[in-house]
């Protein structure tokens, strides 16, 4: 009897291979030997995963994508009695990667964002992922301004599209050592509280 190969499981493993390989070397030292290698897997079967390299690129860059959805919406189940706002500054909070135990995460997405520059086909999965991300803020903002007390009009849409904007950029100053990580929360937290003013 043939044995029976878990494809979901492999493609996943096949993935994390990826991001280790990221992590340690950028995606340009990322290649199928190696990510095989890494995987404890043959040539043939990340070939038989995935047809090029782009697309085990895009994969793992979703396979991220999911694991911080995973987490944001772990943390709001956490906390289930709250305000629209305070859900979106969860949702930020784990967005942006600021935390020491993602630093690896925050090194292979911004990793993939730097690729994503001259590959169309990264260009637009990174899109991909931030469409979502990019509706659940505007919702969320859309919500807590209605309930909010604030004098001035909001445009929700402008306001995510600056939420996922800053996000992306104090990941990036905490990765180079421009800012430390609670000086990056701050500076989030301080962005959030004055969308309510």
């Amino acid at each position: 009897m043939p044995k029976q190969v878990d494809h979901a499981g492999r493609r996943r493993l096949i993935a994390e291979a990826v991001c280790h390989l990221a992590d340690e070397r950028g995606l340009e030292g990322v290649t199928l030997r190696d990510v095989a290698a890494q995987a404890r897997v043959s040539m043939g079967a990340v070939q038989r995963c995935f047809r090029t390299k782009d697309e085990m690129l895009v994969f793992a860059l979703a396979h991220i994508g999911e694991r911080i959805g995973e987490r944001v919406q772990a943390r709001l189940v956490r906390s289930p009695a709250q305000s629209a706002g305070t859900a979106l500054g969860h949702a930020a909070d784990e967005l942006s990667l600021l935390q020491a135990e993602h630093r690896a995460e925050a090194r292979v997405w911004l990793a993939f964002v730097a690729q994503a520059a001259v590959s169309e086909t990264l260009a637009g999965a990174l899109r991909a992922n931030y469409a979502p991300l990019e509706e659940a803020f505007t919702r969320l903002i859309g919500e807590a301004a209605e309930g909010g007390g604030r004098t001035a009009p909001l445009d929700p849409r402008r306001e995510a599209r600056t939420l996922l904007a800053l996000a992306d950029g104090l990941t990036t100053h905490v990765l180079i050592g421009h800012l430390a990580p609670q000086d990056a929360q701050g500076i989030l937290h301080a962005h959030l509280a004055h969308l309510w003013e």
